[in-house]
């Protein structure tokens, strides 16, 4: 069993355990777990040459599917609060020159602004503090470019018996966790994006689409 520890700031849950999380998740996914991932690089839009923000990117699966798709011109930074994900991680993506992976927390990113074409975070925002999700959120909208692309998933799970599972890898009570969710597009929306897109990339995942534009910069500055 998963068990989770303590954000080193004192906020939220982080999960040590890469390993099992990786294998775990293979499980979870009944063997589509790369064409569920397939499915939102697609709705990312990456291009060649564009630089990516992974936000909680856990065992850096993702991560790795974006530096692919990259390629050599771009590059992929992966953050989590975990340090055991981050080594191993690191481990995983050690022959991509362009992938690198770092400690940090979503909401008190160590990054200037405008650093990023493209911010995902995927399987993550449970994990913050309700309190404290909006305030990532900004976080991630302030080192996009402008015209910057967010890209957040998290579960879509049926009421009856998904959660269940979900708690036997997490570790934790899955009414727990259904509990712990807020709907992507209210801190999307509260976080000035535009342009807001939805979808999901069955079996588990729904997502929002949305990008950092002018119009959003002006509502932001005005706040």
């Amino acid at each position: 069993m998963n068990h989770p520890s303590s954000h080193p700031a004192g906020h939220g849950i982080t999960i040590g355990t890469p390993r099992f999380y990786d294998l775990s998740a293979n499980f979870l996914f009944f063997g589509t777990r790369r064409r569920s991932y397939r499915r939102l690089l697609t709705a990312t839009g990456v291009q060649p040459g564009n630089r990516v923000l992974d936000i909680g990117c856990g065992p850096g699966y993702f991560a790795r599917m974006l530096a692919e798709a990259v390629g050599p011109q771009g590059s992929v930074v992966g953050i989590d609060a975990a340090p055991e994900m981050i080594e191993y991680a690191s481990r995983k993506a050690r022959r991509l020159a362009n992938c690198k992976f770092e400690t940090g927390a979503a909401e008190t990113l160590a990054f200037p602004e405008s650093s990023f074409d493209v911010v995902v975070s995927s399987l993550m925002m449970h994990h913050i503090p309700s309190e404290l999700r909006l305030q990532a959120v900004r976080e991630m909208r302030r080192v996009l470019c402008p015209g910057g692309v967010l890209l957040l998933s998290d579960f879509s799970i049926p009421e009856r018996g998904g959660w269940h599972l979900v708690g036997s890898i997490t570790g934790h009570s899955g009414d727990r966790w259904r509990r712990r969710m807020t709907p992507l597009e209210s801190l999307v929306a509260g976080a000035d994006f535009t342009e807001m897109q939805s979808g999901d990339a069955p079996p588990w995942l729904h997502y929002v689409k949305a990008k950092k534009t002018a119009a959003s910069v002006a509502s932001a500055a005005a706040r």
